[in-house]
């Protein structure tokens, strides 16, 4: 955590807070931030927990499917579907238990730090603010998939991402590997793939525009 640059925890901290805005965002300050993050805490231990849950559930299915399942092919390859789901489910809660870890040094870090405060805090008002236009670049890099389907964790990832290029002004490699950087933490490994995709195409219609 130490050697992490302030941005990077500042992305990070925005990330949290994005889902957890009770007040107006036009009038955030850098006292409220660690509120957000609170709350956000909580919403996502809950997450972890379900995901947890869910993960030993599919696990215990696809186990009893291989048991039973000696001599059909389709049930096979039907258990080892869901017991690769599991696993994954698996790994996307283990990820977000890690980060959850670190959450009191990085609400330490928004009181103490006070560039962290100030750059997460106007991550999240310019996602609030530019949402239309930040959704619509993402939409149209999207294949065969709609903006209000994504999972609301890689949604927020692509918006702080894309609001950087757009609004902040961004290296676009520097915003794409902080990106994926963020999907790790809080996603899964298609997550990060599936979010180092979009980015991409983003910038390619960048430059074609």
């Amino acid at each position: 955590m130490q050697d992490r640059k302030p941005q990077q925890i500042a992305r990070e901290l925005a990330l949290l807070s994005l889902s957890q805005l009770p007040i107006n965002p036009k009038k955030l300050t850098e006292e409220h931030l660690p509120k957000l993050v609170l709350a956000t805490v909580r919403t996502l231990r809950s997450e972890v927990q379900d995901s947890l849950d869910n993960a030993a559930a599919e696990l215990q299915r696809s186990n009893d499917r291989l048991l039973t399942s000696e001599t059909r092919a389709s049930d096979l390859n039907s258990a080892r579907t869901m017991l690769k789901e599991a696993i994954e489910c698996t790994q996307t809660a283990i990820n977000q238990l890690g980060a959850a870890v670190e959450f009191p040094e990085l609400i330490q870090l928004a009181n103490q730090d006070r560039e962290v405060g100030r750059y997460a805090i106007q991550l999240v008002k310019m996602v609030n603010e530019e949402r239309v236009a930040i959704d619509e670049r993402i939409a149209s890099a999207l294949v065969d998939w709609q903006v209000t389907r994504l999972a609301q964790i890689d949604k927020d990832i692509l918006r702080i991402a894309v609001g950087e290029m757009l609004f902040l002004e961004l290296p676009d490699s520097v915003v794409i590997n902080e990106a994926v950087l963020l999907a790790k933490r809080y996603s899964g490994d298609e997550g990060h793939r599936f979010i180092n995709g979009v980015l991409r195409r983003v910038t390619d219609q960048k430059k074609t525009a």
